[in-house]
């Protein structure tokens, strides 16, 4: 892998980092460098999948989005930042999970990769969302068609959506 010539920090905050890096033939380039995150596409037995609503302060409103986080916590794995997000957002556990993509959301300046994943849960959950998140639990094949129709804003909610579509593993 190519690395870059020279790197300066130029700011670095509770969640993210931004540096400047030289690269041969590219010249200098700012990057925000956040810390990578895991995201579960979850369904319960019975097809459903479950969401959750909560306010994004970058987008300035509430999005509908799949069980996601920071893997910000030493030496976890994108699997376990997974696992723990799904109970904590929606109080549910998965029965299984299997890795479904690696994606980098926005290569152009930022170097965040979301390791996307797909669990099957139990039918009940263990406990309540966390404080200012909505469960929202739709049909599989309802969700897919608001995500194929350009209805899912989150960049990673509606990926995971078509990439489990395309698998051919209806709700």
């Amino acid at each position: 892998m190519d690395r870059p010539s020279a790197t300066r920090e130029l700011f670095q905050g509770r969640w993210l980092q931004v540096v400047e890096e030289t690269w041969p033939g590219v010249g200098a380039w700012e990057i925000v460098r956040p810390a990578d995150a895991a995201a579960v596409l979850a369904r319960t037995p019975d097809g459903d999948v479950l969401l959750v609503r909560q306010f994004r302060p970058a987008a300035g409103r509430a999005l509908l989005e799949i069980p996601a986080g920071l893997l910000d916590m030493d030496g976890e794995s994108p699997v376990a930042c997974a696992t723990r997000e799904l109970v904590e957002e929606t109080g549910f556990r998965h029965i299984s999970i299997e890795p479904l993509a690696v994606v980098f959301p926005s290569p152009g300046a930022w170097g965040e990769r979301i390791h996307l994943f797909e669990a099957e849960t139990t039918s009940e959950p263990d406990g309540d969302p966390e404080d200012g998140i909505e469960l929202v639990r739709l049909p599989f094949d309802e969700v897919v068609a608001e995500a194929r129709a350009g209805r899912i804003e989150d960049a990673k909610t509606a990926l995971a959506l078509l990439l489990s579509a395309s698998r051919g593993v209806g709700g």
